[in-house]
């Protein structure tokens, strides 16, 4: 058996060590406060133990939407402080303001004080301890790439820039083709694998060639070797969806149709009348808010946009049906008198009021009509142009997989990547979209709706 690998954390196992320790470092906190300052508005005992409970979900809602549970901010210093402050202040005031739940407002305001420092010092020092200690390069997960030589470069930055702990050392090269080199990524030989392998303390194997015939007789009984000695050998594709939540789309081949498995979601008759009642509930709320920011927009649009309130177009909906959206016009007139084209990020057809309402997102509000109608959902793929769909699928043959279920005001592409302005950015988002699609479940709705929150407060609509 393997006795050389080092320790390391999945991203799920980390997602869940910061869940966890967030809630007790700030348990434990409160205790020593009460016991040292006979701090009384929070007071843990076996009769109120639901205190407990609840502050505990607070903590990890609240923290989920200012992204305290995002490996990349949790990894950085100025990030993570900044997200502490922003969720230690929104849980303390959600508390304080459901005494049903929660304990009777203390008289003394003191207290409150001592209750928000308390929450802001456990989880700030806990994870300074998380950053410095176990975000640091000694439970970095090591691993070794086999893999085509054109190929590598890509495969190394897909992996590495979605799990900051995800260090590749090394690559074997599958094919015949000029060595490529790159900086900390080394060039094994066939023949001294199993003593790299050793040596670094690697923990993975991850197989990624498209070519057969690249794994020789030598190499494939270096691997039975490994794996005969505890090392974990896994396909690519299956490593790149774990870390990425995406769809490798790229590295599939026509046969992906036969063997992707849709979730069962996309069949369940009670999950699809369930979203469908929250989807009935959500599009009332945002009208009704709608209309209360209407005047605002109307004054707005007036003064800044000069020109058409509403905008209507042309999207393609499920199951390739074409329908109309609704939106807030952000654009100037005539915005497209040369033709279609992408929006890009810092579009000149842009009103500065139109920028206002893109960032707030206030610009998607009347498509809450098109949700009640049931032409779209809260959740799904964006909806796009007919003419850029038939662009985009003439040269990705899985584009038009997105139109099995409707197109989403939000969706796990928007809220993981930003805005799509090339044909290499729809490719990036449909691999996300496939995701969705392939993993649908309302743990992972709610989980969009929490990231789309987060993109809401921190301003990030485009």
């Amino acid at each position: 058996m393997n006795k050389y690998k080092d320790i390391h954390f999945e991203v799920s196992e980390r997602k869940i060590l910061l869940r966890i320790f967030d809630v007790v470092s700030v348990l434990l906190s409160l205790y020593l406060v009460g016991i040292v300052f006979k701090f009384n508005y929070f007071n843990i005992s076996a009769t109120n133990f639901y205190w407990t409970i609840v502050l505990g979900l607070y903590l990890n809602i609240i923290g989920s939407i200012f992204e305290m549970y995002n490996l990349q901010v949790a990894s950085s210093q100025f990030q993570v402080i900044k997200s502490i402050i922003l969720t230690t202040s929104t849980t303390v005031l959600v508390y304080l303001l459901t005494p049903v739940y929660t304990p009777i407002l203390p008289t003394n305001r003191i207290q409150i004080l001592i209750f928000f420092i308390s929450i802001f010092i456990a989880l700030f020092t806990w994870r300074m301890v998380y950053v410095r200690f176990f975000a640091s390069n000694r439970f970095s997960k090591k691993v070794i790439l086999i893999c085509d030589n054109d190929q590598v470069k890509e495969l190394v930055y897909g992996l590495e820039s979605a799990d900051p702990h995800y260090k590749v050392l090394g690559f074997v090269n599958s094919d015949s083709s000029n060595e490529t080199k790159l900086n900390n990524v080394e060039n094994i030989g066939i023949n001294d694998l199993e003593k790299f392998v050793k040596e670094n303390s690697i923990s993975e194997i991850v197989i990624a060639s498209q070519k057969t015939d690249g794994i020789s007789v030598t190499l494939y009984n270096q691997l039975i070797h490994l794996l005969e000695n505890g090392y974990i050998i896994r396909e690519y594709t299956q490593v790149y969806e774990s870390i990425t939540y995406r769809i490798p789309v790229q590295y599939v081949s026509r046969d992906f149709y036969r063997y992707f498995p849709f979730s069962r979601s996309n069949q369940n008759h009670f999950y699809i009348l369930f979203v469908r009642l929250l989807e009935i509930i959500i599009s009332l709320l945002g009208l009704l808010i709608g209309a209360f920011l209407l005047p605002l927009v109307a004054i707005g649009n007036l003064i800044g946009n000069r020109g058409k309130l509403f905008y209507t177009q042309e999207r393609v909906g499920k199951n390739g049906e074409v329908f109309t959206i609704v939106k807030f016009r952000t654009m100037i007139k005539n915005a497209e008198n040369e033709g279609a084209v992408f929006a890009t990020l810092n579009d000149s057809r842009v009103t500065p009021f139109g920028k206002i309402l893109r960032k707030s997102r206030i610009d998607e509000f009347p498509q809450f009509y098109n949700i009640l109608k049931g032409d779209m959902a809260v959740i799904g793929p964006r909806p796009e142009r007919p003419v850029f769909v038939n662009e985009i699928a003439a040269v990705m043959p899985f584009y038009e997989t997105r139109h099995v279920i409707k197109p989403g005001l939000t969706g796990w592409a928007q809220v993981n990547y930003s805005y799509g302005e090339t044909i290499d950015d729809s490719l990036i988002k449909l691999q996300y979209d496939l995701y969705y699609i392939k993993h649908r479940s309302l743990f992972l709705d709610f989980n969009i709706m929490f990231k789309t929150l987060s993109t809401i407060l921190f301003y990030r609509g485009q």
